[in-house]
């Protein structure tokens, strides 16, 4: 008999419940919702929450095992000390939500040993579903996806704010790129790995529910991650992530170049 591959059945659970929880994001997106403010001032809507209960019910339900870190939860820490764990963003980009954006996404992965091996992104808008597993490829609604070979700037696709590409540390001025930045840096991510876009770039320290599943799904498409500085990520530790440059490896190594060449002495 077979060895049972523990990420493609997690897999499988995931993404049919993200797209479960991504439904209640839809038809409450439809109508009227509340919306309040957290005390670091960002919004949380009630569909923050009611996706966040219908994650935590039905993949907790299904691995009691494993350990939880949500953007919507309390952090126990007892995260730490386990062996998997789910990382959950239940709306990732709800500003883009409160706006009536379809810019917004849900986002669950598995992470093991400090690296995601199992990630769901659904766009609940749009009924796009990227989703991938260590090993096994990474898929957009069934059909396998993979990043731009791209290794020229000029003419490229890029997800970035003007903060981002406005900062000293990039040593000469961009050439003319195509340049978009919705709300969700996930949805930036898996865009980048499906190749609709080149690159994601932001300066913006983010948490590993933002980026955890879609570091997976860019992986398995061909692309890296890592901070702006190069730094590899690491997950299920004081869940910072301190910037990210997501894009192929050729473009990665142009964009890195750019900005080794400024900080350099």
């Amino acid at each position: 008999m077979p060895e049972l591959d523990i990420n493609a059945v997690d897999l499988e659970l995931v993404e049919r419940v993200v797209r479960k929880a991504g439904a209640i994001a839809r038809i409450i997106a439809a109508r009227d919702f509340q919306t309040k403010n957290k005390s670091d001032g960002s919004p949380v809507t009630e569909a923050d929450l009611a996706v966040n209960a219908y994650l935590t019910e039905h993949l907790r339900g299904a691995r009691p095992a494993y350990a939880w870190l949500s953007e919507e939860n309390e952090d126990d820490h007892s995260r730490l000390t386990a062996a998997r764990l789910f990382v959950v963003d239940p709306i990732d980009g709800t500003l883009a939500f409160v706006k009536r954006r379809p810019h917004f996404t849900v986002c669950v992965a598995v992470v093991e040993a400090g690296e995601p091996v199992v990630g769901a992104v659904y766009n609940p808008m749009t009924e796009e579903s990227f989703a991938a597993a260590k090993g096994h490829g990474a898929f957009l609604n069934g059909e396998r996806i993979h990043v731009t070979n791209t290794s020229e700037l000029a003419g490229s696709r890029i997800q970035a704010s003007k903060t981002t590409l406005s900062h000293h540390s990039w040593h000469q001025p961009w050439p003319n790129m195509v340049i978009e930045n919705p709300n969700s840096i996930a949805l930036r991510m898996v865009q980048v790995a499906s190749g609709k876009f080149d690159a994601a770039l932001t300066m913006a320290s983010l948490h590993d529910w933002d980026v955890a599943a879609a570091d997976i799904i860019l992986r398995e498409a061909g692309g890296i991650m890592t901070s702006i500085e190069g730094a590899a990520p690491h997950y299920n530790g004081d869940t910072i992530q301190p910037s990210v440059l997501a894009a192929g490896p050729a473009l990665h190594a142009v964009l890195r170049a750019r900005q080794i060449q400024e900080v350099s002495p």
